[in-house]
């Protein structure tokens, strides 16, 4: 007998903070899943610096209260745009949608002081679009001890299931997401449970350094396809001095922008500050997909998805770090009929659903939390 399907929008605005990924899909919260609309809506650029200089002033939990004015003033103007982008969608769809799975802007993350800070009042949306909006997806999966992130794997592994029913990939597989910061999700079997089955870890930047350092040297706000760094030089003893120095994490704590630092590339010129730093975030990512293969020899499939997956240079330099693996391939998810600027999208809806059935949507090996966690506050 086949499951009741949920229809949901998904909202997703990422470290970027340049705009709103926006995903209409039906789903059962479990296997079945039709994406019927992808979207994305620009944030315009007095909003993109707010929500950059805000960010940038938020180091320590005390910052939170001290710029309390401020963020409540932009949580509003945050809220109202995504409401706004829903309405707009409610006017085609609008007795069809079921939940708002409203992700929010984030702009602390720090699990060790056990905080996650997302702007985004999902009681004020609920009250202008009427509709039933899940938000805060991360504090209940801190409460249980949970680095609050990643939350997408859940996703991953429904994503999994329908690719290998049509293109019949091989198990494990891993899902690559490069966003301001990279994650992996390693799906080790099709058919097994999902505490077992499902491995996941924020594996180093993924475009948050390379913005930044496009952003601070230049007029652009991104290196369009990794051409800038493509035109650079890397130099290769800051290259190598910041990676001698450099301490990996272990693959057990979720990441934060702020955890990276481009001041090592102070004083090269544009082009090769990014070559450099598009190298070092390569080493860094290279080294959590070795993580995730182990000692695995067999051949083992990394989907990428994400902005990042567009930079030709950085997705050449990973797998440049790789070339010693020769059982480890990169694929563009999109290789696989799967738009990889909106899987993140896609999951909150689908994490939308899933809390409404009362699932959980967090796993111990996915964020370390103490057992599966069901997230999402309801307004």
């Amino acid at each position: 007998m086949k499951k009741k399907l949920y229809t949901a929008i998904g909202l997703m605005s990422g470290t970027s903070m340049d705009g709103v990924d926006v995903s209409l899909i039906r789903s059962d919260g479990f296997n079945q899943l039709i994406n019927v609309l992808d979207e994305y809506y620009e944030y315009n650029e007095t909003l993109h610096k707010e929500l950059i200089e805000l960010r940038n002033l938020i180091l320590a939990i005390d910052d939170l209260k001290l710029h309390a004015n401020r963020i409540k003033e932009l949580e509003r103007e945050i809220t109202l745009f995504h409401s706004k982008i829903v309405n707009e969608i409610l006017l085609k769809y609008k007795d069809e949608i079921d939940f708002i799975g409203f992700h929010g802007q984030t702009i602390f993350h720090s699990p060790d002081q056990r905080i996650s800070k997302q702007l985004g009042d999902g009681k004020l949306m609920s009250q202008l679009i009427k509709k039933r909006v899940f938000y805060d997806f991360r504090q209940e999966d801190i409460a249980n001890k949970g680095e609050g992130a990643p939350l997408a794997p859940i996703f991953h592994n429904l994503l999994s299931k329908n690719i290998n029913e049509k293109y019949s990939i091989n198990f494990p597989v891993c899902f690559l997401n490069i966003g301001g910061i990279s994650n992996i999700t390693k799906i080790i079997k099709k058919d097994k449970k999902l505490e077992e089955n499902l491995e996941a870890f924020d594996s180093g930047p993924g475009n948050c350094m390379i913005d930044e350092w496009i952003r601070k040297n230049s007029k652009n706000n991104f290196d369009k396809n990794g051409l800038i760094a493509k035109s650079g030089k890397i130099d290769q003893l800051i290259l190598n001095q910041v990676i001698d120095n450099f301490e990996l994490n272990d693959f057990d704590k979720s990441l934060d922008i702020k955890d990276f630092d481009i001041s090592f590339a102070r004083g090269l010129s544009l082009e090769d500050g990014c070559a450099t730093i598009t190298n070092f975030t390569a080493y860094l990512i290279s080294k959590g997909i070795e993580h995730a293969n182990g000692n695995n020899s067999d051949p083992i499939k990394f989907l990428v998805c994400g902005g990042g997956r567009k930079n030709d240079y950085l997705i050449n330099s990973i797998k440049n770090y790789l070339s010693h693996k020769k059982n480890i391939s990169l694929n563009s998810i999109d290789d696989y009929s799967l738009n990889g600027d909106y899987i993140e999208s896609q999951a909150f809806g689908y994490l939308a659903i899933r809390s409404f059935l009362n699932l959980p949507i967090s796993y111990p090996k996915t964020t370390g939390c103490v057992t599966p966690t069901v997230g999402g506050k309801l307004a």
